[in-house]
């Protein structure tokens, strides 16, 4: 899943390609009984298995499409360097909050979808959420969340309860330690692992997703200082995770990551829910559960995410008919039924049964297109990269004033265009 949450600069090159795009743009038809092939872009490489069943299941009912499914690695990287070249694929799985969707969105490279039959099948009006100047130009068919897995069967055995707000979940992080246990699994390696928790931190003591920004995004250059209350409330909660973490956690990849909690080592492991399949492809020997990032008074608990399968097509598909056709079957029940059995994260598509409150992730799923299921901040950024990084050392090093320094240097750039 990480593959979503490297971001690099969309350059003006961009603008250029889609006029150049423009000109030498065609259309074909797959009515005219001939049998095309048309490319999917994965980037959900642990769905591969699943949506290649799908894709067999969509080919059975369309005998006259061939869908070629992508997969490579890196695949943000390699989307990207396609896209400057104007070698766009026919649909293509793309995260709808990114900078770079919205800019290829406002340059044409994507069919208008705004009022397409299949969009009625998305529930609460999700895909609005990533409107481009008013028009739909993704499909996205389910969401992650992000939030804490745990250990339910040593919870138990500790006499621990989910976390109401945050204050219990620093007094449970004591009980553990002072149980010679470790509380969390991460990923020093690998920042973007950690880029939900911080979001999530920040919009947590501020308020929401506007104000979170506003602290960060929106404040003036120079603008996040030690001072500030909320800045501080924000790096208590980044200190919760220091010196609380697995041995070795700073060179810990994100498999490690899994693997520690998997194994037991660590009681708690903040990640999304783009890690469920590859935790039970582990097996743990205990029951895991999740609980949503705890809010400083109870009921303010809240998860953060965006569109995770999220289909686009290209406006200069020579196949678009074929694309539509495609992307009208994964807007069903029983294409995203197959899909949500394995992957778990909240469906958007009406009539997909999904499992309750009380499942694996039903402690952050819950809050699925409420209110509390706030979209990433990075939505409103140009990269987050320099955030990752800041987060990562910080924790490593806890020195406030490089911290606040090095925050200040990330966004400062971004507020350039500040109104």
């Amino acid at each position: 899943m990480k593959r979503w949450l490297k971001r690099l600069a969309v350059t003006s090159l961009i603008a250029a390609t889609a006029l150049s795009l423009t000109a030498c743009g065609q259309k074909q038809s797959s009515g005219s009984g001939k049998k095309v092939t048309i490319e999917y872009f994965n980037q959900k490489k642990e769905m591969s298995a699943t949506l290649k069943e799908i894709i067999k299941d969509f080919e059975k009912k369309n005998p006259n499409i061939h869908v070629k499914e992508t997969d490579v690695p890196d695949a943000g990287i390699v989307l990207k360097t396609r896209m400057l070249s104007g070698d766009v694929p026919d649909v293509i799985n793309i995260f709808p909050q990114n900078l770079d969707f919205q800019t290829w969105a406002k340059a044409g490279y994507f069919v208008d979808m705004t009022h397409k039959a299949y969009i009625q099948n998305i529930k609460n009006h999700y895909a609005s959420k990533f409107a481009v100047n008013g028009k739909i130009y993704n499909a996205p068919l389910s969401a992650n969340v992000y939030g804490f897995y745990y250990n339910e069967t040593a919870f138990k055995h500790l006499g621990l309860k989910v976390p109401q707000d945050w204050s219990q979940l620093e007094n449970i992080v004591k009980k553990i330690q002072s149980k010679g246990k470790t509380p969390f699994a991460i990923a020093g390696s690998e920042p973007w692992t950690l880029t939900g928790y911080h979001e999530l931190a920040l919009a947590s003591v501020a308020g929401g997703f506007n104000q979170g920004n506003d602290l960060v995004r929106y404040s003036a250059p120079n603008g996040i200082k030690l001072s500030n209350k909320y800045i501080q409330m924000d790096l208590n909660r980044l200190d919760i995770l220091r010196g609380t973490a697995q041995k070795n956690w700073q060179g810990a990849s994100y498999n490690d990551q899994i693997t520690t909690f998997t194994s037991g080592k660590a009681l708690m492991m903040p990640q999304g829910s783009w890690a469920a399949p590859l935790i039970n492809a582990q097996k743990p020997k205990f029951k895991v559960r999740t609980f949503a990032f705890p809010g400083p008074k109870k009921g303010d608990d809240m998860t953060i995410g965006s569109g995770d399968l999220a289909l686009s097509i290209s406006s200069k598909s020579k196949h678009k008919e074929a694309a539509e056709k495609f992307v009208a079957y994964m807007c069903t029940p029983a294409a995203m039924q197959k899909y949500y059995d394995t992957d778990g994260s909240p469906c958007t598509i009406k009539g997909v049964k999904q499992a309750g409150a009380n499942s694996e992730l039903g402690g952050i799923t819950k809050y699925a297109f409420t209110k509390k299921h706030i979209v990433f901040l990075a939505q409103k950024w140009t990269t987050e990269n320099d955030f990752n990084t800041a987060t990562s050392n910080y924790l490593m090093t806890g020195n406030k004033q490089e911290w606040i320094n090095a925050m200040n240097t990330a966004f400062n750039p971004m507020k350039a265009t500040n109104k």
